[in-house]
């Protein structure tokens, strides 16, 4: 099995559809979670949408680095966003989320394989295969976040949850 395709498939196992390393994915998690609960603030804590949103802002930057365009993502900035307002603002966001994560996944499956030792944007940066595990790797971090905020939520209120 070629290298590539087996790092897309974990890119999706934890983003799309997998359960083998936490029983759960992101897509999972959140395709029924509605956009009050996925807004609702617990103590300092992120929201399970602003997570999600960190989450598909990287996704989103390394896909232009993937097509050969520039990296214009900065950790500064992997937090700021408009906050969801409705239903409708979350779902469409789900989708865009689960379309950048399958993108990101095909972008990944068709690489060389040689492409995955070389530099990614900047030495600094390491390697393509460094910061597509790098991914993969804070996408699982953020899944049990938001995992252990939607426990935390169903315990406040369990209609919601």
């Amino acid at each position: 099995m070629k290298t590539t395709y087996k790092i897309a498939r974990r890119f999706r196992e934890v983003i799309l559809n997998g359960t083998w390393v936490a029983n759960t994915n992101f897509k999972d998690q959140l395709s029924n979670l509605n956009w009050e609960l996925a807004t609702t603030k617990i103590n300092t804590f992120n929201t399970i949408a602003v997570l999600a949103q960190h989450v598909h802002y990287y996704i989103k930057g390394i896909i232009s680095v993937f097509k050969g365009g520039p990296l214009n993502i900065k950790d500064k900035y992997s937090f700021d966003f408009q906050p969801v307002q409705s239903q409708e603002e979350w779902e469409s966001f789900l989708d865009k989320f689960w379309i950048d994560a399958e993108e990101f996944a095909s972008l990944v499956e068709k690489m060389p394989k040689e492409k995955l030792n070389q530099v990614f944007v900047d030495e600094k940066y390491g390697t393509f295969q460094r910061n597509i595990d790098g991914v993969i790797e804070h996408c699982y971090y953020h899944l049990g976040q938001i995992v252990l905020l939607k426990k935390l939520l169903k315990n406040d209120n369990p209609k919601t949850a």
